[in-house]
């Protein structure tokens, strides 16, 4: 059995379903990020983990053990939450020790754990200050001490970076991702950021509508998604999508073309193509495809440093392309620009199920 592992999980409100039988196993000491759109149940996920709300069906198990109704401070796992929940009045040292004072720790004990996980957080300095005192990153990791010092079974982090700015959010998920290595911790991580979620997860779990839509290290996620939702959940800026229909197997026309592509598929069948915008290559020499070109009309680009997006009109669909910056003397508004694509990256899906073929 897997160190964390569900079975047939379900939660609902009434006639409200949340989530649908979910089955997830989670490997020892893995960092597995549950990620989403909002209200696909993956912060719901984590509380039925925590024990913070009753399961509706399905087990629950750590380490092997059934923790299904057994009450938070039974199931040896530590949470920290996206508003930190520290407590206003009590000290940095005393917020951090009190999990362990509740459990009657002895004090020098406690001192002795929450100086360790001060040192390891760079926040001795902070100890005798309180929360109205610190910064967001300083609350951010009096938070993360408090669940560390507890040296739990299982890490669960709801959104914890959501409320930082983009320049602090960068540095605390790799102070997370260097702490997790160190800890050598199993790790449970819920965002809605899939640049979070891709930098630092061991594997990703994607839900959608209260199931899991599919799971898979970040290169499976992105670069072989299962289903249109994932492809078009997964990347930045966002997969092209056109309709096509399948002639043969292996090949699909599209409004701006018939391109070959690595799958099957059976002749007439309806289907959704997507290829992502860095995989629309400018046509010149040295990159020519043995799978065709199309031409569009540049109606925008957007100058992104070392790189550029192309806003392309194509036979009257809209696609995005990004182009590096030393490519943007070839392109301008208002101008015409060919495009080749490789077989391999077409991603095609069934049109009604929404699968990939």
């Amino acid at each position: 059995m897997s160190y964390v592992s569900l079975e047939g999980l379900s939660k609902s409100y009434g006639s409200f379903e949340i989530l649908r039988g979910l089955d997830l196993e989670i490997a020892h000491h893995q960092f597995t990020v549950l990620l989403g759109p909002s209200g696909c149940g993956k912060s719901t996920t984590l509380r039925l983990l925590a024990g913070l709300e009753p399961v509706s069906g399905g087990k629950i198990y750590i380490d092997g053990r059934d923790v299904t109704t057994l009450e938070p401070r039974e199931r040896d796992i530590s949470m920290v939450f996206q508003n930190y929940a520290l407590y206003p009045s009590m000290t940095v040292e005393q917020n951090m020790g009190f999990g362990l004072k509740a459990r009657k720790v002895p004090p020098a004990e406690i001192r002795r754990k929450v100086l360790e996980a001060a040192e390891l957080l760079g926040i001795t300095q902070l100890l005798a200050r309180r929360p109205r005192e610190l910064s967001g990153g300083q609350q951010q990791r009096v938070a993360i001490g408090r669940a560390i010092v507890r040296r739990p079974k299982v890490f669960l982090f709801d959104e914890p970076l959501s409320n930082l700015d983009a320049k602090l959010r960068v540095e605390m998920r790799a102070e997370i991702l260097q702490l997790h290595r160190r800890l050598k911790a199993t790790t449970i991580y819920v965002t809605h950021d899939q640049e979070e979620a891709m930098t630092m997860a061991d594997r990703i779990v994607i839900m959608n509508a209260g199931e899991i839509e599919q799971e898979g290290t970040p290169e499976d996620i992105f670069f072989r998604p299962q289903s249109r939702m994932v492809a078009g959940f997964i990347g930045s800026p966002g997969m092209n999508f056109l309709p096509g229909r399948i002639e043969a197997p292996g090949r699909v026309s599209t409004p701006v073309g018939r391109f070959e592509f690595t799958g099957g598929g059976a002749a007439g069948q309806e289907v959704e193509v997507g290829v992502r915008p860095d995989d629309l290559l400018l046509a010149r020499a040295g990159n020519e495809t043995p799978n065709g070109a199309f031409s569009g009309e540049i109606t925008l680009i957007e100058l992104l440093g070392p790189r550029a997006i192309l806003h392309v009109d194509a036979n009257g669909r809209k696609l995005l392309a990004v182009i590096s910056h030393g490519e943007m003397s070839e392109v301008s508004v208002g101008k015409s620009a060919t495009f080749t694509l490789r077989p391999d990256a077409l991603h095609v899906f069934d049109q009604e199920s929404g699968r990939r073929i």
